[in-house]
C-alpha cells in the first residue's frame, strides 16, 4: 500500500514529522518497508536562464543556448521546440544524473559543437509523461535548487511517498482513510472530517440493476446512478500527480476517479459507459460456464459455472469484484456515466481472481473484505467529485439488495489487558482508544465498526488496546518463585523422540528441509498416495493439490533442484508429518533422510567412495538408538515398492513390528522425479518405537557384563537363492537372552558343492550375564542355532 504525505495530511490534521510518522505505523502493525524521497534525486538540477538561442549551424532542429547557471554561462545544445531566449529553465549539469532517461549527463560535442549539460523534460525528471518540450519555469532565480523552488510551488510533485505491508487481516488499512485514524488513535494528530452530502437526483436513473436469487450469497448489494452530460478527458493535474507518485498511470477522469476512492477509502467503483450498456438493464449473476469477456486488460477469459458476473441485456460485460469488460469502458466519447458501489462476497472473489488469474486492485481489495455499509457512501463520493470536475446532471441512486449485516458487538473486560498482555492501562483509557478506532461504546459493550472484519472477539479488542498504546512498553518481570517444586515435564514422548531424532540427524551430517505438506498427484502416487482423500479442495496451485503420503518425495524433489545448480553430493532430513487419509488423526509423524553421491570430496587425505545401502543403515539405527528403540532388531525384506526389491530391509521388532526401512531408493522412481541416481534413504516411524516401561528423569544405569564373551563360527550350506538375513534372523532367534550378535563374514559358491548351491558362514557371539559359560552350556546353544538354520533355510551344516 503507497500514499503520500501530503495525502495522508488530506485526512489527518498533524504536525508530526515523516520519521515520527513511519516510526508510529511500524509500531502499529503498519509495516514501512520504504519511503520514497522523490526530493533527493533531483537535489542536483538548478535553475537557469536562456540568455540566447542560436540554430545549430549543421542541424534544423537543434539550437545552441546560452545559459546562465550557478557556474557561470553555460553553452548548451537543445533540441525541443521550445527552447528559445528568454525563458527560465531547469539545468542539469555534467555529472548529474537524469533518473528519466537513466543517464549521468557529461559534456559532449553534437554536430561538432560543445555541449555542457541539458535542459530537463518534465519526463527526464519523472514529474508526469510531458516531454513535448522543456520546463519553462513562471519563475526562478538562477542557480537555486529545483526541489526548492518544487517545495515552495508544487509540493506534490516532491511529496514522500511511503509504503507500508498490509496484513491480511486489516483491510481497513488499505485506503488512506483507514491508516490516518490508527495514527489519530495513536496520538500524532486528527482525524479530518471527510463526508459529504447525498447528491439529489435529477432524473429517474435509466438503467436497472437486479441480483439474481441464487447470487445474493456472492453480492448482497448493488448501488448505482447515472451521470449525463460529462465530459471526460485528462484529470486535474493534482489527481494525476497522486496517482503517479503511488504508480498508477492516469488514464481519464472518470476512469482515475475509481483509483484514487480505490487507495483514498478502500472503495473500489466501476464506471460504464451508460450508453453502451444494452437493454440499459445490468443482471448479476453466477456463471452457467463458457461465458467469454475482453477485460479492460484487453485479455479474453473464458468463465467456470459459479463466477460471478454482471451482464446487460446481450453479453457479460464485468467480472464482479475483479474486473470491468472492455466494450462498455469509459473513453473520451464518453458522455453518459454509470457507476457501480457494491459489496461482493470475499471468498468467490478470491475464487474467481485466482483461477483467472488476474490481480488487480479491486480484486485485492474485495477478497480482503471493504467496508460494505460505506457502500452508498462511496457512490455519492463519487458523484460530487464527477460533478465537480466533468458537469453532468446526477440520476437517482438505485439500489438491489441490501447491505449485509456486520453489527456485533464483544464484552469490554478492563482486566484482560493486563491478563493477556502484561500491561497496565487504565479503564479510561482503553475506552478513548476504541472510540477513536471507530468502536461504538453501550456499557462494558463494544460495537465493531463495520470496516473491521477482523476484529471476532473480546480478545481482539484487548489487542487493539494494547497496538495502539504501543508493546514497545511492556517491560519484564522475573518469573514468580515456584514453591511445588520441579514441574512436570510439558513435552510429550513423541515430541521428545522428535527433537532427538532432528538433532541426532543434524549431527550425523544431514541438512534439514522443511518443505510443504502438499505435492503434486503425479509424485503422491508415487509413494502410495495420490487418492481422492487426500486431494486439497482449494489448493496454492496444481503442484500441491494432494497431502504428501511421505516425506521422501519432498527431499527427492529438493534434491533434483540442488541437483540441476550442480550440487551432486546431498545429504537431506525431514522430520514431519505425512497423511494417509483426509480425517483429522490420519497423519503420522516420519523422520526420513536421503543421501546421494559421494562419501567425501577428493582429496590427499583420503578416498571418496559412492554412498551405499549400508550408509543409510547406519544412520537410521544412529536414529533408531538415539530416540530409544531396543538394540536388539530384525532386518526384514518386504517394504513398499519406492524401494530397490533387492536393496534394502525393514528394522522390524517382529513381523509385524516395523520401526523403520532403509535402502536404495527405486531407479524409477527417482527417473520420474528427475533425480540422478543412484539414491539411499531411510524412513523411521518414531511412535512405533515401544516405550520404556518405567519413565523417569533419571537415566537408566549402564549394564555392561564383565562375563568372557564366546564366539562360534557356523557354516551351512543352502540353496542359491536364500538371502543371508535369513540365515542371521533364525540364528539370532535361537537364544535371545544369550546370543548377543550374529555376522555373516564368507560366502562360497562353486567348487565341490555342485550347482545351485552356495556356502555362508557366520560368527555367532554369545555374551553370558549370571555366570561363565561351560563348554556344555556352549554346545547347547549350538545346537540350537544349527536346528533354527536348518528349519528356517532347508540346508545343512558344512563339513
Amino acid at each position: 500500500m503507497k500514499f503520500t504525505l501530503s495525502w495522508l495530511k488530506e485526512h489527518l490534521d498533524t504536525s508530526a514529522t515523516l520519521d515520527e510518522i513511519t516510526y508510529a505505523l511500524t509500531d502499529l502493525g503498519l509495516e514501512v518497508e520504504g519511503v520514497e524521497d522523490r526530493a533527493g534525486k533531483l537535489r542536483d538540477f538548478t535553475i537557469g536562464y536562456v540568455k540566447s538561442a542560436e540554430k545549430h549551424p549543421d542541424a534544423d532542429r537543434l539550437k545552441v543556448c546560452q545559459v546562465a547557471t550557478d557556474e557561470g554561462d553555460k553553452q548548451i545544445i537543445c533540441g525541443a521546440p521550445n527552447a528559445r531566449e528568454g525563458i527560465t529553465v531547469v539545468v542539469a549539469k555534467p555529472g548529474v544524473y537524469v533518473p528519466g532517461i537513466d543517464t549521468t549527463i557529461g559534456v559532449g560535442k553534437i554536430r561538432g559543437i560543445e555541449s555542457f549539460g541539458m535542459m530537463a523534460s518534465e519526463r527526464e525528471m519523472e514529474l508526469s509523461e510531458e516531454h513535448d518540450g522543456i520546463i519553462e519555469l513562471p519563475s526562478g532565480e538562477v542557480g537555486r535548487s529545483f526541489v526548492d523552488w518544487l517545495a515552495e510551488h508544487d509540493p506534490a510533485k516532491v511529496d514522500p511517498v511511503i509504503e507500508i505491508a498490509i496484513t491480511p487481516n486489516r483491510p481497513d488499512a488499505l485506503g488512506v482513510r483507514g491508516i490516518a485514524r490508527d495514527l489519530a488513535a495513536r496520538g500524532l494528530g486528527t482525524l479530518k472530517p471527510r463526508d459529504v452530502a447525498a447528491v439529489e437526483g435529477v432524473f429517474p436513473c435509466p438503467v436497472s440493476i437486479t441480483i439474481e436469487a441464487d447470487t445474493l450469497e456472492q453480492c448482497p448489494v448493488f448501488f448505482g446512478r447515472v451521470i449525463r452530460g460529462v465530459k471526460n478527458g485528462p484529470s486535474p493535474q493534482w489527481l494525476q500527480d497522486k496517482l503517479r507518485a503511488i504508480g498508477l498511470r492516469p488514464i481519464s477522469f472518470l476512469v482515475d476517479v475509481t483509483n484514487f476512492f480505490t487507495y483514498d477509502r478502500n472503495r473500489p467503483l466501476h464506471v460504464f459507459d451508460a450508453d453502451k450498456i444494452e437493454g440499459k438493464t445490468l443482471r448479476v449473476h453466477r456463471a452457467k460456464g463458457g461465458e467469454t469477456l475482453v477485460g479492460l486488460d484487453e485479455k479474453e477469459y473464458t468463465f467456470a459455472e459459479g463466477m460471478t458476473l454482471i451482464s446487460d441485456a446481450a453479453n457479460v460485460e464485468s467480472i464482479a469484484g475483479v474486473m470491468g469488460g472492455l466494450a462498455t469502458g469509459c473513453t473520451a466519447e464518453t458522455t453518459n456515466v454509470f457507476i457501480e458501489a457494491a459489496y461482493f462476497d470475499p471468498v468467490r472473489t478470491a475464487y474467481t481472481g485466482r483461477a483467472l488469474k488476474i490481480n488487480s486492485d479491486a480484486r485485492y481489495r474485495f477478497e480482503r473484505g471493504i467496508d460494505p455499509e460505506w457502500t452508498p457512501y462511496g457512490i455519492e463520493h463519487a458523484t460530487h467529485m464527477i460533478l465537480e470536475h466533468a458537469g453532468g446532471e446526477p440520476s437517482e441512486v438505485i439500489v438491489a439488495g441490501k447491505i449485509p449485516d456486520t453489527n456485533r458487538a464483544y464484552k469490554l473486560d478492563a482486566a484482560r489487558v493486563q491478563s493477556l498482555v502484561g500491561m497496565d492501562i487504565p479503564e479510561s483509557s482503553q475506552r478513548q482508544t476504541l472510540t477513536a478506532l471507530g468502536f461504538r461504546l453501550e456499557g462494558n459493550m463494544a460495537h465493531v465498526p463495520s470496516w473491521r472484519p477482523d476484529v471476532q472477539g473480546e480478545a481482539d479488542l484487548v489487542e487493539e488496546v494494547a497496538r495502539i498504546a504501543s508493546l514497545t512498553k511492556l517491560k519484564g518481570r522475573p518469573l514468580p518463585r515456584l514453591d511445588e517444586g520441579v514441574s512436570r515435564p510439558i513435552l510429550s514422548p513423541i515430541q521428545r523422540r522428535e527433537a532427538m531424532a532432528r538433532r541426532t540427524c543434524a549431527a550425523l551430517g544431514y541438512n534439514e528441509c522443511v518443505s510443504y505438506s502438499f505435492i503434486d498427484q503425479a509424485s503422491a502416487k508415487l509413494f502410495g498416495g495420490g487418492e481422492d482423500v487426500t486431494r486439497l479442495e482449494n489448493p496454492i496451485s496444481s503442484d500441491m493439490s494432494h497431502m504428501r503420503p511421505a516425506l521422501l518425495p519432498g527431499l527427492l524433489q529438493a534434491a533434483a533442484r540442488n541437483q540441476a545448480r550442480g550440487n551432486m553430493n546431498l545429504a537431506l532430513f525431514e522430520v514431519g508429518p505425512a497423511f494417509h487419509g483426509g480425517e483429522p488423526g490420519e497423519q503420522h509423524l516420519l523422520v526420513s533422510g536421503v543421501l546421494i553421491g559421494r562419501t567425501e570430496p577428493k582429496d590427499v587425505h583420503g578416498a571418496s567412495r559412492a554412498v551405499d545401502v549400508y550408509d543409510v543403515k547406519a544412520d537410521a539405527e544412529a536414529v533408531l538408538a538415539a530416540i530409544g528403540a531396543p538394540a536388539k532388531v530384525q532386518i526384514l525384506r518386504g517394504a513398499a515398492p519406492w524401494w530397490h526389491p533387492g536393496r534394502h530391509g525393514m528394522i522390524c521388532l517382529g513381523p509385524k513390528k516395523v520401526l523403520g526401512v532403509f535402502g536404495e531408493i527405486h531407479p524409477r522412481v527417482l527417473a520420474a522425479m528427475d533425480v540422478k541416481g543412484p539414491a539411499m534413504g531411510f524412513t523411521i516411524w518414531p511412535a512405533e518405537v515401544p516405550l520404556p516401561r518405567k519413565s523417569g528423569a533419571t537415566r537408566a544405569a549402564l549394564q555392561i557384563s564383565d562375563l568372557q564373551a564366546v564366539e562360534r563360527d557356523f557354516a551351512f550350506v543352502v540353496d542359491s537363492g536364500v538371502e543371508a538375513l535369513t540365515l542371521v534372523n533364525a540364528a539370532m532367534g535361537a537364544d535371545k537372552a544369550l546370543i548377543e550378535d550374529v555376522r555373516v563374514f564368507d560366502e562360497f559358491i562353486g567348487g565341490s558343492l555342485g550347482e545351485g548351491k552356495k556356502s555362508l558362514a557366520l560368527t555367532v557371539r554369545m555374551q553370558p550375564a549370571t555366570q561363565t559359560l561351560t563348554d556344555k552350556d556352549i554346545e547347547a546353544v549350538s545346537a540350537k542355532v544349527v536346528e533354527k538354520v536348518i528349519k528356517a533355510t532347508g540346508g545343512t551344516l558344512r563339513a
